[in-house]
């Protein structure tokens, strides 16, 4: 009983003092600076844990929204996918998600697509590589080790494959996917779902006339490296490069160039190199 009364007269001084402060706070002139500054400093603690909450409470619905762009631009791709005679066309829904580790080519059937986040281990220095500068086409630095690929398999042959890319632009990161056959010799389309482009310049990347440029180009050139790119004007017909190439885009050099290198890295030996000499192979 004495430590309960000695709580109780701890609880009713502690309750006193804020009364006492309060009051001598209401007790300051409205114009007084402390009051002013007091009132600022609560404002901004209001404000900080309102702005806190409503980013928690928003977040999952942030990513929702976020994947769902990811599917609808796997879908956009797959509208130029050859369905072949008698059968119905390509859905996301007849795609098997798998999870490749880059450095061998190999899935990692250990790991869940359905979880996985890509972009979140890109700066984590265990799940992530640096790219050595010569290598650093995309101009992105680090990598994950691992990647979620969208694969179509018929009769235990793949018959497509949708990549996730990403890239330095001219005025922000491109994050988009590129489809190509099961044989990896030809782009089925490329679609980007997040960057910050200038409006009517950079951002004609999404424009679906310069996307659906891209469906028939083929991946490698006759030296057996990546040849796809955007030509720095209009694509010469007849010449070698009219078979990798699409239009550039007028006024946005910058950001052709670097759908360019995003493409020539993630293509690329140090990018899927390794994964689409295996699915070339299986696809015989």
């Amino acid at each position: 009983m004495p430590d309960d009364d000695q709580h109780g007269g701890q609880h009713g001084g502690d309750r006193a003092g804020a009364s006492s402060l309060l009051r001598r706070f209401r007790a300051l002139p409205n114009d007084s600076p402390a009051k002013a500054v007091i009132v600022t400093l609560l404002v901004c603690i209001f404000a900080s844990v309102l702005v806190a909450g409503s980013a928690v409470l928003l977040r999952p619905k942030q990513i929702a929204n976020k994947q769902f762009a990811q599917m609808q631009q796997i879908s956009v791709i797959l509208e130029n996918a050859p369905g072949g005679a008698g059968r119905r066309a390509i859905d996301i829904a007849d795609l098997d998600a798998r999870v490749v580790e880059l450095a061998t080519g190999n899935y990692a059937e250990a790991k869940d697509p359905a979880a996985f986040d890509q972009r979140g281990m890109d700066n984590d220095p265990a799940q992530s590589i640096n790219i050595p500068p010569g290598e650093d086409l995309a101009q992105i630095r680090t990598r994950a080790k691992y990647a979620a690929v969208h694969l179509l398999l018929r009769d235990g042959r793949p018959q497509l494959v949708v990549l996730p890319v990403y890239g330095r632009g001219f005025g922000s990161t491109l994050y988009g996917y590129v489809g190509l056959s099961g044989d990896a010799r030809t782009v089925i389309g490329l679609a980007f779902y997040e960057h910050g482009e200038t409006p009517g310049l950079g951002a004609l990347i999404d424009d679906p006339a310069w996307r659906r440029l891209w469906a028939g180009k083929a991946v490698w050139d006759a030296d057996g490296e990546v040849g796809l790119g955007v030509a720095r004007g209009p694509v010469v017909p007849g010449t070698p490069e009219a078979r990798h190439q699409v239009d550039g885009l007028t006024g946005a050099t910058w950001t052709g160039q670097g759908v360019t290198n995003l493409l020539r890295y993630w293509l690329g030996g140090h990018g899927f190199g390794p994964y689409l000499k295996k699915l070339r192979r299986a696809a015989r």
